[in-house]
């Protein structure tokens, strides 16, 4: 529908885990990891028919969820000691990022990984 359409914005989540070098997870971080070679992959083919590809990559998001089970004041403290803005992620972040991504404003822009993770990486 996007070739037909003259193009479109294809948006794919990555993780930082695995470039935070995360363990415990060996499934997920070889997962999210292949989703930014797949993201360049489908950005080099569906790059001609006016096809954006790219790939965003959150920090630790805040969610309800992530407060509620993982978030203790150890975890938080060591958070804002690895991120160089000392403030929590929230998904309300990384969807200013998402909309700029799927908005015509960033037309030119296929390819890439885009990080948001208040300097973490």
């Amino acid at each position: 529908m996007m070739k037909t359409a003259g193009g479109g914005s294809i948006i794919n989540f990555g993780s930082i885990s695995w470039h935070a070098l995360q363990g415990g997870m060996p499934a997920y971080t070889t997962a999210k990891a292949a989703v930014e070679g797949l993201t360049k992959g489908m950005a080099r083919d569906l790059g001609a028919d006016g096809i954006r590809v790219n790939c965003v990559i959150p920090g630790w998001i805040m969610t309800e969820r992530q407060i509620k089970m993982w978030l203790t004041p150890e975890a938080e403290q060591n958070l804002m000691q690895v991120q160089c803005l000392k403030q929590k992620l929230t998904p309300a972040d990384v969807a200013r990022l998402v909309l700029w991504l799927a908005a015509d404003d960033s037309r030119m822009c296929t390819a890439q990984l885009w990080v948001v993770d208040a300097g973490r990486m």
